[in-house]
């Protein structure tokens, strides 16, 4: 329990701090999940673009500190494979 008037604020600031970086991971994964997707249907053309628009929302997560900046380096990494792997089949 706070004691002071400073954690009570603390813990009201977190909980909306918590709000806005689960809303900025659900955008990512959604960006994500459009790019797997693509991906699945088949089409080099659409994950591109789709990896394309996903890369800055991944990035932004890392700036913001929601996410790791390792984290989202391997995931863009594996994704930028996956998608050069279907461009060249």
């Amino acid at each position: 329990m706070a004691n002071t008037p400073q954690a009570e604020k603390r813990i009201r600031r977190n909980a909306r701090r918590a709000l806005t970086n689960k809303a900025r991971v659900s955008r990512i994964r959604t960006f994500v999940k459009k790019v797997e997707s693509t991906l699945a249907g088949g089409d080099p053309a659409a994950a591109a673009a789709a990896l394309v628009a996903a890369q800055p929302e991944m990035m932004r997560g890392v700036s913001k500190g929601v996410l790791h900046k390792n984290t989202v380096a391997r995931k863009i990494s594996r994704l930028s494979k996956r998608v050069k792997a279907l461009a060249t089949a």
